[in-house]
């Protein structure tokens, strides 16, 4: 508590009758000291005595309570920060900084980390906007100033001269070392999207900080969806064009590590990642239809109703039991074009489907087996059973043979059935989670029944559905680089035209064709890791029933593992926070997936170097001071008043204030009325009496 003590008048006229009472006073007085008159010396007493009568003075004593100043402390733990020995360097100036402003005792300290907690920005350091929360309930007059422990890479430094001393003079202590040095990759120019089968351009370039050697040359390690790497030499400090190729739809990782320096300061920003989602410019597929049915419309509809897809049909017309001799070209309503189809043309297909084909002597065995060598190099192809693949003249006795998963008995069943999932089936993405699959009696299928199925005995591939008596209904296989899937019945119609309730058909045909044409969101065994924000979510889809855990490698090379639970058969999910940007590395021993944290080169890796380049011009318009805490530790902490330097050799200063709140007040006047009228008479006597003489 402290007191401060002042004068305060209270006339007892107005000031417009008073001002001229004294004027008058004061006039009469000089006119007698003009005139020499004696007795001036008591007539000026008696003017003084009454004047101040009037003016009523008095003493006004305050009760003051002083109020503490405010200093902030900001702590960096954001990424940047968390390299070499930096972090132990803040925990020790910043335990050494409580010890220190402890010491004053008319010093209230917020201590503010920013870069820490789920919800810490990781692409950028933005210190001043956590320094303005943190006195937001402060009033200005009561800011001693701030000190920011930080490398010095701040990204919300500000612009305006007057926001830059609002929080009184900042000083720097930065966490690094002034001869630091680091490389980086950066992606210049990298497209989002691209078409499945066609070249993507990326623009790179490696950057040596502060400053490179001339003509020098790094070589960059580039890997795609985390498989094999290409080694590439760039020209340091240059942009470069690459080019890579997207085999497939869904999103692409491609992965760029650049060779670190000989005591390069961090290799976090050796690294960069981008992700280009693959489209495809328009799905061609072929359909041939052996002979016309009901099911041929539902194949039509189904594919013709998405945009996306250009569908190429054809139905053979002649049926068998019409072999009187007519050229094939002559009974066509148009010229069967099967050189171009399936000699010519046939790469452009992504998918092939033959629907109810007999051999009829329509396509030859050569093409035919251009369709085997199709799929052994990568394409796709669905086989619908009819009636026919069970007779002598069964595609099965052609070269397709070697590429289908069944190979069929000879009879025909005919009875009615409900598609039963199988236990695999309920694992595999093509026929998991397909609605009424589990809703009917007995936790049955409630969806519509076929009638007819074609008995096979299966020799590769998954059974995903089952038909009559448990007998394979739907299989799904690999083959060499292509996808083959067959169906042993062609009633799937039924569903669409929704006898019995029908059934899923177009969610199962969709999917069944995305799958052959490997879709990424199809795979059956396949590892993916996604980040939104600060959380990473991890699914493994897999048809074996084991679930070892994921080891999970940050950007520093650091390793976790992380146990995963089944959402749904087959579907194992995980998910965790990411410390920082950059790159995250999953894997369970057979498959790798890439997780990308923050944008594309995000600042706060651009520069792991600690500058003190970026909060110059707010030390400098402030008055704050830079300190190295490498070599010139925490410095000594002074109280400054506010006109005085807040900085110096070995020393930072935080302002003294010297703010209070009135608590109290007391007023007693100087000179009690009949005092001054006592006093006022007394001189006018004394001067007439001295002019009588």
């Amino acid at each position: 508590m402290t007191d401060a003590a002042s004068v305060a008048l209270s006339p007892l006229l107005p000031w417009i009758v008073l001002g001229p009472l004294l004027g008058l006073a004061v006039l009469a007085l000089l006119v007698g000291a003009w005139r020499r008159a004696p007795g001036l010396g008591w007539r000026t007493l008696a003017a003084a005595m009454l004047a101040a009568a009037l003016l009523n003075p008095s003493l006004v004593e305050e009760k003051r309570d002083p109020i503490h100043d405010v200093a902030v402390v900001v702590v960096d733990r954001s990424p940047s920060d968390q390299i070499e020995d930096r972090p132990a360097r803040i925990d020790s100036a910043v335990a050494e900084l409580r010890t220190k402003l402890a010491a004053f005792p008319d010093l209230d300290t917020r201590f503010v980390t920013v870069g820490e907690g789920a919800n810490a920005s990781l692409d950028e350091t933005r210190l001043f906007e956590a320094l303005g929360a943190a006195t937001a309930d402060v009033p200005r007059r009561r800011l001693a100033g701030a000190i920011l422990v930080t490398d010095g890479q701040v990204h919300d430094v500000p612009t305006d001269p007057a926001a830059r001393t609002a929080f009184g003079p900042v000083h720097t202590l930065l966490t690094g070392r002034k001869d630091e040095i680091d490389r980086r990759i950066v992606v210049a120019q990298a497209p989002s999207f691209g078409l499945v089968g066609q070249d993507v351009t990326v623009t790179l370039r490696v950057d040596d900080l502060p400053k490179g050697e001339p003509g020098a040359v790094a070589t960059v390690t580039a890997t795609k969806d985390a498989g094999a790497p290409e080694a590439l030499q760039l020209p340091v400090g240059r942009d470069t064009q690459v080019t890579f190729r997207l085999d497939h739809g869904g999103p692409t990782v491609f992965e760029f590590a650049v060779e670190g320096l000989p005591g390069e300061l961090s290799q976090a920003n050796n690294r960069a990642a981008i992700v280009v989602n693959g489209v495809r410019d328009r799905l061609r597929v072929l359909l041939v239809s052996g002979e016309p049915h009901p099911g041929e419309r539902t194949w039509r509809n189904i594919l013709k109703s998405d945009p996306s897809v250009d569908l190429v049909h054809f139905t053979i017309l002649r049926p068998p039991e019409k072999q009187d001799g007519t050229p094939i070209n002559e009974l066509s309503l148009i010229s069967f074009p099967i050189r171009e189809l399936f000699e010519t043309n046939l790469k452009d297909f992504d998918l092939i489907i033959f629907d109810r084909y007999r051999r009829m002597g329509v396509l030859p065995n050569l093409y035919l087996g251009n369709i085997a060598r199709y799929v052994q190099e990568g394409g796709a192809f669905l086989e619908v059973s009819g009636e026919a693949f069970a007779e002598p003249l069964s595609l099965y006795r052609t070269p397709i043979g070697n590429i289908l998963p069944a190979e069929p008995t000879g009879e025909v069943l005919e009875q009615g059935y409900r598609p039963t999932v199988t236990e695999l089936g309920q694992r595999h993405p093509v026929t998991a989670t397909l609605q009424g699959a589990t809703d009917g009696p007995g936790g049955g299928p409630s969806w519509g029944r076929w009638f007819r199925q074609i008995d096979v005995v299966p020799h590769g591939g998954n059974v995903v559905m089952t038909g009559v008596g448990g007998r394979p209904l739907l299989i799904l296989n690999r083959v060499g680089e292509g996808r083959v899937a067959q169906m042993a019945s062609d009633q799937i119609w039924l569903w669409s035209r929704g006898f019995e309730g029908g059934g899923p058909q177009a969610e199962l045909l969709r999917r069944l064709a995305h799958w052959l044409m490997r879709e990424p969101e199809l795979e059956e065994n396949v590892l993916r890791a996604e980040a939104a924000g600060q959380r990473i979510e991890i699914h493994r889809r897999s048809l074996d029933r084991s679930n070892p855990p994921v080891t999970v490698t940050d950007p520093d090379g650091k390793t976790q593992s992380l146990a995963l639970t089944e959402a749904t058969p087959g579907l194992y999910t995980g998910r965790l926070t990411a410390q920082g940007p950059g790159i995250y590395r999953v894997s369970d021993g057979d498959k790798t997936a890439l997780a990308v944290v923050g944008t594309l080169n995000p600042p706060e890796l651009s520069d792991m170097r600690a500058v003190p380049d970026k909060l110059a011009p707010v030390t400098e318009t402030s008055g704050g001071g830079v300190a190295w805490l490498a070599t010139d530790g925490v410095p000594s902490i002074r109280r400054t008043r506010p006109d005085r330097a807040a900085a110096g050799t070995g020393w930072i200063g935080l302002r003294g204030n010297g703010d209070y709140t009135v608590t109290g007040m007391t007023e007693t006047p100087l000179l009690p009325p009949l005092v001054a009228l006592f006093l006022g008479l007394g001189g006018l006597m004394a001067a007439w009496r001295r002019e009588g003489r």
